[in-house]
């Protein structure tokens, strides 16, 4: 029996997960949980590294624990972020994305390349946050002198484990700084911002060994946990997906990317997938309920909150993707803010959040639809979201489609199915 490991990081915890194939079917076992979060050090968010390092080696020691051998393991986060290295020094401290120290330099970085020639050239939507926007800060304040290499934070994470600096093809291109139809770093916006042309190597493909840590072999899978996820969704033809986290991912597989002005305007996203181009958009997710139970009932139990929520008759919804929600020090607050008639339980809080989350979904769906030309009858949700009935509900009201919730790792799944690919293909 061969075993695999998928470590699966997203921006509130992450996940070690074992996976072998058994009479044709895949099995896993969760053998590590610890949580995550961003961190605030002097007037910034940031990840904390270290912590990180230390509890993906610390769940490798305990899948070895549990089972003889491993065969290979990757790893898989948020995309967009990154590591500076000088040489094999890390540059601290790592900027989180939902810090705003990018927000002076996005009109700077618009004047020399306008956005609708940065959309037609990579399909990337606009965030704020993009990885395109934070270098060009961290070049600006020069934090880019002397700096050697930098890798996006999955691939820095399987550096600390085999010292290989690889770049991944799908996390890549989430940071809009990769070609939509060469696959490769676009030079022409890299020289056009100045940016550092020795910081931009090769793509690699999911599926590429990198070196070994503790006799492990280290793979590449999809590094950006949705293309990860989007591979773990046992889906029958065509049809949109969501992968609900602290965002909402929706999107289609596509053989080419999309970009249109409809696509443009709408800001819909085309990021790298495993032989296909994921045409989605990145919309607001749990990231409003988780913070509004730190705020609100910290200690109450989810299944607790849904049903306070279901029997809550609040009916006033909010623009889930306006930028208040973004990350406020008070997300109750903001809600109050964007509310004529505000809340009065904390069941009419979620209710709201709930239903505000389904209408998104809707927009995106009805978007989704004019953009790509075609009809959908069907919506696959897997991640944390799908765990959750009445959000389930909610959305097949709002959106009129069949939604098939599938409450398992995807990403995981979908880490360990490419990990075995490229072990048949060896």
């Amino acid at each position: 029996m061969k075993y695999y490991l998928a470590v699966d990081i997203g921006a509130s915890s992450g996940r070690h997960i074992v996976g072998w194939m058994e009479d044709g079917e895949l099995k896993t076992e969760e053998v590590y949980r610890f949580p995550n979060g961003v961190e605030s050090l002097d007037g910034h968010l940031t990840w904390n590294i270290e912590s990180l390092v230390g509890h993906v080696k610390q769940g490798i020691e305990e899948a070895l624990q549990r089972f003889d051998t491993i065969e290979s393991l990757s790893v898989d986060t948020w995309g967009v972020d990154y590591i500076l290295l000088k040489g094999e020094e890390t540059v601290y401290p790592c900027y989180a994305y939902r810090d705003s120290r990018t927000e002076a330099v996005i009109p700077a970085v618009h004047e020399i390349i306008p956005f609708s020639e940065l959309y037609r050239r990579t399909g990337i939507q606009f965030q704020p946050f993009n990885t395109i926007y934070q270098l060009y800060t961290d070049l600006l304040a020069g934090r880019l002198e002397g700096v050697t290499d930098f890798l996006m934070m999955p691939e820095y994470l399987l550096y600390r484990l085999c010292g290989a600096h690889a770049h991944e093809y799908t996390n890549a291109t989430t940071g809009g700084l990769v070609n939509a139809a060469t696959g490769a770093f676009d030079q022409d916006i890299i020289e056009a911002l100045g940016l550092p042309r020795h910081l931009f190597h090769p793509l690699q493909q999911p599926g590429t060994e990198i070196g070994t840590y503790r006799g492990i072999r280290c793979l590449l899978c999809a590094t950006h946990d949705t293309g990860s996820a989007v591979e773990g969704i046992p889906m029958e033809g065509e049809q949109p997906y969501i992968s609900s986290g602290t965002w909402s991912l929706l999107g289609v597989k596509s053989p080419t990317a999309i970009t249109n002005a409809g696509s443009e305007l709408a800001n819909w996203s085309n990021e790298g997938g495993v032989g296909y181009i994921r045409y989605q958009k990145n919309i607001m997710g749990m990231w409003l309920v988780n913070r509004l139970r730190s705020e609100l009932c910290p200690d109450k139990p989810f299944g607790e909150i849904v049903a306070e929520a279901e029997e809550s008759s609040f009916d006033g919804t909010v623009d889930a993707n306006a930028q208040a929600f973004l990350a406020p020090e008070s997300m109750k607050a903001a809600f109050d803010s964007a509310l004529g008639v505000k809340p009065v339980t904390v069941g009419d809080y979620f209710r709201c959040a709930y239903r505000s989350l389904a209408l998104s979904y809707m927009n995106a769906i009805e978007e989704l639809q004019h953009n790509t030309g075609r009809h959908y009858d069907r919506l696959y949700i897997v991640g944390g979201g799908a765990k959750n009935a009445f959000l389930n509900r909610l959305t097949e009201e709002a959106t009129g489609k069949q939604v098939i919730a599938l409450p398992i790792e995807a990403t995981a799944i979908g880490n360990l199915k490419i990990q075995i690919q490229a072990d048949l293909n060896r």
